[in-house]
């Protein structure tokens, strides 16, 4: 009978501060000096998620950095960030990473592109045409 019941979390429960949007960014990781190659799957105001190959060793740490250029932007945005949760499969690595630090203006640049990508999601789906 478990088909009956709706199996989302209730929002009480979702503890991300932002609604992610998907989105496929090869970017850079640095963890301790080392640099990792890996995958953002999807990214909002405050955080991202990441999918890299996973590696035998790689050392905890509670800041990483992160080297990203977002479509269409021509700019390079540095960030530091807190791993939140890690998932590590046989193949693949997942992080879930949210922002700590970051230069006011590639807040900026990060804020319109998440919010331009919402308002462009919201009418497209509003529109008949593409329903």
């Amino acid at each position: 009978m478990s088909y009956m019941y709706d199996t989302r979390a209730p929002e009480s429960l979702n503890r991300r501060i932002d609604p992610r949007l998907r989105l496929q960014l090869y970017l850079n990781e640095y963890v301790k000096d080392r640099e990792y190659r890996a995958l953002a799957t999807d990214i909002s105001e405050s955080g991202l998620s990441i999918q890299k190959l996973t590696e035998p060793v790689v050392p905890h740490a509670s800041v990483v950095g992160i080297e990203l250029e977002l479509p269409g932007t021509n700019e390079l945005i540095w960030a530091a960030a807190e791993p939140r949760f890690d998932a590590i499969g046989a193949d693949f690595h997942v992080s879930g990473l949210r922002f700590c630090g970051m230069a006011r203006k590639h807040q900026r640049l990060l804020r319109d592109y998440v919010r331009e990508r919402r308002l462009r999601i919201a009418r497209l789906l509003r529109n008949p045409r593409y329903a």
